[in-house]
């Protein structure tokens, strides 16, 4: 169940791409697998999960880094990684929709990341930028919506597909009734204080269903408040895989490390503003610290605790909780202890297997789970030989 599933090398400013041995890796023990160990580890938050691993449905990919120079070394580790098996990705479909938006903001002419807009029929004046750090500081739905109506989901599934980072169709929007609607509104932009224009919306593909292992999970849901029998069916909802997530990740996080074609279209300020985005804690966005707490949307080492995190660890992440499903994706860094990983897990904690009912794990199993998951691997991290 456990493989490293590839080690690149990659120098920089010249992309060479070298195929190493594992005795070039990082570390004294290059063959040892460090997820086989951590999830081996006897910690009970992990136990709880691993003792019995079937009904969890987890997979992760991890990422070791080692820097050589000019030349990044990566080596991906999986645990049940398929892009194959369906899990519902939520509200990790925010990152590449704010990836997406401020690409696309360079291809329209006097648009940019501080441009006034509103979308057609909604009473929030905001600005492009305001809606992105939105989507990281606190998971906004309705920011990422706006995004939608800006993009279209002909052209998010599309990006995908130019940047080569794997499957992914996005089909709907997230917590409202119009949620399938395949027309996306018009967006009326300010050119300057007084002047605007209408950007029109877009028709676009219907979705068709999806053909996935457990694409229908569970033995039971809620349509209101009627139980109904049978499994849910999320052939028609969103879908973004481990795999494509963490390239995502990876494009955004390593740009320099993809040739020009697979990369996003972002200036060095927009990218700069997306990182500052990803790593926000709610408090530094105004969000009130009680109710939206550090790890608010950190599950990765410090979802189980409501205390500050520490100054010296960033997260540059987007997590994902619904249908009983919980998803992060994260490059974390620690430049005081020279640490830095890339890590992508899914879990569904469900345990009556009754989908709709609002009665799922997550602070019992699943939250404590990907904590406990990115402690042990940050701890390995502080060991590991470079």
């Amino acid at each position: 169940m456990w493989k490293p599933t590839s080690l690149r090398t990659m120098s920089f400013p010249l992309l060479g791409l070298i195929l190493m041995g594992l005795t070039g890796c990082s570390g004294d023990h290059p063959d040892t697998d460090p997820l086989e160990q951590v999830l081996s580890s006897e910690d009970p938050r992990i136990r709880n999960v691993m003792d019995d691993p079937a009904p969890y449905e987890v997979q992760i990919r991890y990422t070791q880094i080692d820097r050589k120079g000019d030349s990044l070394v990566f080596r991906d580790f999986d645990y049940q990684v398929d892009k194959e098996q369906y899990f519902y990705p939520a509200s990790t479909v925010k990152f590449p929709i704010a990836v997406m938006a401020i690409e696309k903001l360079n291809q329209l002419e006097n648009l940019n990341l501080n441009t006034r807009f509103y979308v057609e029929g909604d009473t929030l004046e905001t600005t492009f930028g305001k809606e992105v750090m939105k989507i990281f500081a606190v998971s906004d739905n309705a920011a990422s919506n706006r995004l939608l109506e800006f993009l279209g989901q002909d052209a998010i599934n599309a990006g995908f597909k130019t940047k080569n980072t794997g499957p992914a169709r996005f089909s709907h929007r997230l917590s409202v009734p119009e949620a399938d609607e395949v027309t996306t509104k018009p967006l009326i932009v300010y050119l300057n204080d007084s002047t605007t224009t209408l950007l029109p919306g877009s028709v676009n593909t219907p979705p068709k269903p999806l053909e996935l292992n457990r694409i229908k999970k569970g033995m039971g849901y809620y349509e209101g408040d009627s139980l109904m029998t049978g499994p849910f069916d999320f052939s028609l909802k969103n879908y973004y895989p481990v795999s494509t997530q963490h390239e995502v990740l990876k494009r955004v996080i390593f740009p320099e490390a993809y040739e020009e074609r697979e990369r996003f279209g972002l200036s060095e300020s927009q990218r700069s503003f997306l990182l500052d985005a990803m790593k926000i804690l709610p408090r530094q966005a105004g969000y009130d610290p009680v109710e939206y707490y550090d790890s608010y949307g950190k599950f990765f080492l410090f979802g189980d605790t409501e205390e500050p995190l520490p100054n010296h660890i960033s997260i540059y992440n987007k997590v994902g909780y619904a249908y009983g499903t919980l998803t992060d994706c994260a490059y974390v860094s620690d430049k005081e202890n020279g640490v830095e990983f890339l890590l992508t897990a899914t879990i569904l904690v469900n345990e009556d297997q009754i989908f709709n009912d609002n009665a799922y794990e997550y602070d019992e199993i699943g939250i404590p789970f990907l904590a406990a998951l990115g402690e042990e691997l940050y701890r390995i991290e502080l060991k590991r030989k470079r």
